[in-house]
């Protein structure tokens, strides 16, 4: 039997509960994504927000680790968006969620500044001579948390085949060592900006939305390509996967960013309301408009896709 004093702690919890749902309090939104996908998002959870009035909360990391924040911390959002389709069936699908889907594209770029030793040097021609050279800094993000990671290794593998040099995918991935590794491309900005890198590994997007000069590479190694799929499959990584110990390889296939609706998301109806409305045509203006190559419809993989999300507006 519970105290008196109990039976009224839950009497005020209850009664408090309820004062604030019928407050007007707005809904609070809680959305994960890739780092890379944090400023497009932001912005469009900005301009959602200002429409609805409607609160968020937004967490970014690799792909990877905002991943393991649901497998192995039990941490649920309402919506999470990824940088690479491919963790979602790897890592999530059914455990997590029964469906994703595709929304964006992107492809691998050479990122630098007007300080980064050798520029004036860089071409499609040159850019294996000069990431090489002994005195140049490279950065690239961890591929055991960033799909930015193990793209980039994914790259220098398909650069030694396209180019018919063989030991540069190893020579590549040695003047770029771990001291110049950080747990998202996003973090190699700063390092860029301030000449401590000469050159980072990033996504088109983020060096545009940053102004970084950037180098773009020939469609048979930058990831972007679906009619240069068969090439990219020739190349493989093996990350950590989702419990201590376990990896999981992922094959080389154009960059595809990916959404879902968590099952145990605990504000099923308004992650219904935004995902719908970014899938939709002012959704996708707030992404290109933040340098994101959103794809003009979405596509959609699994079951129990929401039907507001199906068909968007």
């Amino acid at each position: 039997m519970p105290t008196k004093r109990t039976a009224w702690l839950i009497a005020a919890l209850i009664a408090s509960a309820c004062t604030a749902k019928d407050s007007g309090e707005p809904d609070r939104l809680v959305v994960f994504t890739a780092g890379s996908l944090a400023r497009p998002v932001r912005a469009a959870l900005d301009s959602f927000a200002a429409q609805t009035d409607i609160r968020f909360d937004l967490e970014s990391a690799g792909s990877l680790e905002t991943a393991r924040k649901l497998t192995e911390l039990g941490k649920i959002p309402d919506v999470i968006a990824l940088a690479d389709e491919e963790v979602f069936p790897k890592l999530l699908v059914p455990s997590f969620t029964s469906w994703f889907a595709r929304f964006a594209r992107n492809r691998m770029v050479i990122a630098y500044s007007d300080r980064s030793r050798y520029a004036s040097e860089l071409s499609e021609a040159t850019w294996r001579d000069v990431l090489t050279r002994p005195d140049v800094q490279v950065g690239r993000s961890n591929p055991d948390l960033d799909p930015a990671g193990y793209r980039t290794l994914l790259v220098f593998q398909l650069a030694e085949r396209h180019y018919q040099q063989p030991g540069l995918a190893a020579r590549l991935e040695a003047n770029s060592p771990r001291r110049n590794m950080r747990a998202k491309e996003a973090e190699l900005v700063a390092l860029v900006e301030a000449g401590e890198l000469d050159y980072s590994w990033q996504y088109e997007s983020l060096a545009r939305a940053v102004g970084h000069r950037f180098l773009t590479l020939p469609p048979a190694i930058d990831l972007s390509s679906p009619a240069d799929s068969a090439t990219y499959a020739l190349a493989s990584v093996r990350v950590l996967g989702s419990a201590p110990g376990d990896t999981i390889t992922m094959i080389g296939q154009p960059i595809r960013y990916a959404l879902s609706i968590p099952t145990a998301a605990s504000n099923r109806p308004v992650a219904e309301r935004f995902v719908a409305w970014l899938l939709g045509p002012s959704g996708r203006a707030i992404l290109r408009a933040q340098h994101l190559d959103a794809l003009e419809k979405p596509q959609f993989t699994g079951s129990s896709v929401p039907q507001p999300v199906r068909f968007p507006e």
